[in-house]
Order: structure tokens, then C-alpha cells, then sequence
């Protein structure tokens, strides 16, 4: 539990399990505002702050995909879970290169999702609180230069957009340069000790930041250790 009231915007077109999830964010304490389509969850973002989304991806009016692409046009930081019953790779993968935070394949208990909720207010919680060991809003990561406030990567004179997720992870392989650090290492500090997902998540995201601070060809960064996790050799 948060110590204050958050505002989570549910996008999902089932009333059946809309309401279901509506009743269980508010009995956890929260405010639940739903949208039925993804037109509309456009719009009421657009009209007010929220802390969280919970994103189905087959949406009437605008794709899950859509909806989360328009929301990291408005905001790099706010969590997005999306929830998804389709099983292919791709899907996981593209939700995440949108900059969705985590994803959640249904069926899924709402228990389940409320140990997400929880574990992405944390974080939240932890961004906003005092930085000491953050002197300055840039550093460098090879030959890119990440900017903390504005969530960017620089490099050769193009700039790209980060997730909250995507810096963090940079962040932590620029702290821990030269160590080997296990994929349950990575998860516990970036997405919670409490994550209930899959290491698939890790890597999407470890791919999607190889691409923006080391364009293609094979890793000379982020080297990945096989059968333990991944090294930053910088």
C-alpha cells in the first residue's frame, strides 16, 4: 500500500473484467477511473494527471500499442502494465519498445496484479525521493550521453527517447561498470524484489537499450554473460 491516494486509469474493453479490476484498485485504496476504448483513454490522459495505467492491448478505437505510443508522447515516466491474451513474442516485444513498463498475459489473478500496482508505486516513490548520488542531470555510457531529466540518449548528433525503465537499467550497468550482474540482480533493482514476471522482460528491454546507445551491429557495451546475466564493459 502507497501512503497516499493514487489515480490508475484502467483501459479494457471486457466489462466483465473492467469492473473486476475497478473494484480491486479501489479496495486496495486507489482511484479507479476506466475507459472502455482506446479513444477515450486517449482523452482522459489527455485531461488529467494519472500515477498508473493498466493497458489492454486489444482495444475498439485505438490499439493498446496506440494508446500507450500517445501516452509516452505526454509522459516518459508514468507506469504502464499492459495486459494481454495474446501469447506471441512480438506483441510483448512491440508493447515494450512503446514504452510500456511490464505486461501481464491474461488469465491473470488480481492478486497478481495488485503485487504489480504495488511494486510500480515503489518505484515511483523511490524516483521521486532525493537523489544524492545523482550529481548531474547527463553522463556518459559509452560514446552516448544520457540525460536524466529528459530522458534521452545522444549519440553521433541523434538523439532518442528513453523509458523510465530504459534509464534505470543504463543506470545501473553505469554504476556497476566492469561487474557481472545476474538477471535477478537486475530485477530486483529496477523492476522490485516483488516482480512477478518472466526474465523475457529483462532482455526485451536490455535489447531495446543496446539499440539506442549502440545502433546495430554485435553488443560492444552490454556484453551478456550466458547462463548469468549481462557485463558492462564500456
Amino acid at each position: 500500500m502507497t501512503t497516499h491516494q493514487r489515480k490508475v486509469l484502467i483501459v479494457e474493453d471486457d466489462p466483465a473484467i473492467r469492473e473486476a479490476l475497478r473494484e480491486a484498485i479501489e479496495a486496495d485504496g486507489h482511484l479507479a477511473i476506466c475507459a472502455p476504448d482506446g479513444g477515450q483513454a486517449v482523452r482522459l490522459f489527455d485531461g488529467e494527471p494519472f500515477d498508473l495505467v493498466l493497458l489492454d492491448l486489444m482495444l475498439p478505437v485505438l490499439s493498446g500499442y496506440d494508446v500507450c505510443r500517445k501516452i509516452r508522447e505526454k509522459n516518459r515516466s508514468v507506469p504502464v502494465i499492459m495486459l494481454t491474451a495474446k501469447g506471441e513474442e512480438i506483441d510483448k516485444v512491440l508493447g515494450l519498445e512503446l514504452g510500456a513498463d511490464d505486461y501481464v498475459t491474461k488469465p491473470f489473478g488480481l492478486r497478481e496484479i495488485l503485487a504489480r500496482v504495488h511494486a510500480a508505486f515503489r518505484r515511483l516513490e523511490l524516483m521521486a525521493a532525493p537523489a544524492a548520488a545523482t550529481p548531474t542531470d547527463t553522463f556518459y555510457f559509452g560514446d552516448t550521453i544520457l540525460d536524466r531529466k529528459r530522458f534521452t540518449a545522444t549519440r553521433d548528433k541523434t538523439t532518442v527517447e528513453l523509458t523510465a525503465k530504459e534509464l534505470q537499467l543504463l543506470e545501473m550497468f553505469h554504476r556497476c561498470k566492469g561487474d557481472v550482474l545476474s538477471r535477478d540482480q537486475l530485477l530486483n533493482e529496477v523492476w522490485g524484489i516483488d516482480y512477478l514476471g518472466t526474465t523475457r522482460t529483462l532482455d526485451q528491454h536490455v535489447a531495446q537499450v543496446r539499440k539506442k546507445v549502440e545502433g546495430d551491429g554485435p553488443p560492444r557495451l552490454i556484453k551478456t554473460v550466458h547462463g548469468v546475466g549481462y557485463q558492462y564493459v564500456g
